[in-house]
């Protein structure tokens, strides 16, 4: 598959000034990111990594609702339904070579966030130096309602991140086995994000970023107080608690066992559609990728578990649930974590039994 001049259609590449500019422009997916989409995103930033001339990179919407809703899975379902599962090897093999890119990117790569940021949207702003968010925006994980898993290298960035509360695998686990909305105080405080810039500011933000420096446009509109309150921060002692265990039924233990009844109901409140079999090999990835050695390992550890959920029949199930009939009422099988037999994850993750 090679990429196309359709590519052209979903993603704006120009150059301004000393600014690299990247626009996700296919709004009636919400910016959903496709094979092509990948291809003409890697193309840009590795013409520019080499070029003098550019001195950053800027990525961002033309979509007021959406920054980008995450990678096409409704277009992988409709090939893995057909038992085609190389389509979707392929596309998240090449999805997440463009992650490395970012993660490893010598320029400043600025992620404008100005409304919903899932998935395969993370991966292309958390691995950057800045991830600019607005009171529009906001962070989520949903994979587990779709017999998924965390991917884009974002099972590795979290457990890593640091905001004012510092590296913590246990958020990593909680943001990734629940789906929580991140708001954009969650972000700062927990370190998905690094600035705050009201949305009326934020198309000025991005003009004195070309027109003048990143530091100064930085200095006359960021303002992370003007956030808010992280909910997450008044949690954090009990998803500590909760979510630092190292396998599912570790976890699921101490959330039966948690004298905080109220976030016990809200942590089961988000996971009520969630694939079980999603929830125990998403553990084993956290777990695994605490000690990866690069994003690189960790991606493909991503990839690996992945693979195998693809091919389960909770995956098409759950993409049909939530992105094709909506109904938000998914039927997955095994129907409990209990029931679920971690080996076959552990075994893709090369963990022996």
């Amino acid at each position: 598959m090679t990429d196309s001049a359709f590519a052209t259609e979903y993603v704006k590449t120009s150059t301004l000034h000393t600014t690299g500019i990247i626009e996700l422009d296919r709004p009636r997916a919400l910016n959903s990111l496709n094979v092509d989409m990948f291809g003409a995103i890697d193309e840009a930033l590795e013409k520019w990594a080499s070029d003098d001339r550019v001195h950053r990179i800027i990525i961002r919407s033309t979509n007021p609702k959406a920054f980008c809703a995450g990678g096409d899975m409704k277009l992988f379902r409709e090939h893995a339904v057909n038992g085609d599962h190389d389509f979707g090897d392929y596309g998240l093999a090449r999805e997440y070579d463009m992650n490395e890119l970012i993660a490893h990117y010598a320029k400043p790569i600025v992620a404008l966030i100005d409304g919903i940021c899932m998935g395969g949207g993370l991966g292309i702003s958390v691995h950057g130096s800045h991830r600019v968010i607005t009171e529009k925006g906001w962070m989520s994980m949903p994979e587990m309602a779709i017999g998924f898993a965390p991917d884009t290298g974002v099972t590795y960035m979290t457990q890593r991140m640091a905001g004012e509360y510092g590296p913590s695998s246990a958020l990593a686990a909680f943001i990734g086995l629940t789906g929580y909305r991140m708001t954009p105080a969650d972000c700062l405080w927990s370190g998905l994000a690094t600035d705050f810039v009201r949305s009326e500011d934020l198309d000025s933000f991005a003009e004195m970023v070309i027109s003048e420096s990143l530091d100064e446009a930085r200095e006359r509109y960021v303002d992370n107080d003007a956030a808010g309150t992280s909910r997450v921060a008044g949690m954090i002692s009990a998803i500590e608690e909760c979510f630092a265990g190292d396998t599912w039924a570790d976890i699921d233990a101490a959330l039966d066992a948690h004298a905080d009844t109220e976030f016990v109901d809200f942590v089961r409140d988000l996971q009520s559609n969630a694939n079980p079999a999603s929830l125990v090999a998403t553990a084993e990835l956290y777990t695994a990728n605490r000690s990866a050695r690069d994003i690189r390992e960790a991606l493909d550890n991503e990839f690996a578990v992945g693979a195998l959920l693809r091919r389960e029949p909770n995956f098409l199930e759950g993409v049909r649930a939530v992105l094709v009939d909506k109904d938000r009422d998914p039927h997955f099988d095994p129907s409990a974590t209990d029931t679920v037999d971690p080996t076959p994850y552990r075994g893709a993750l090369g963990i022996q039994a």
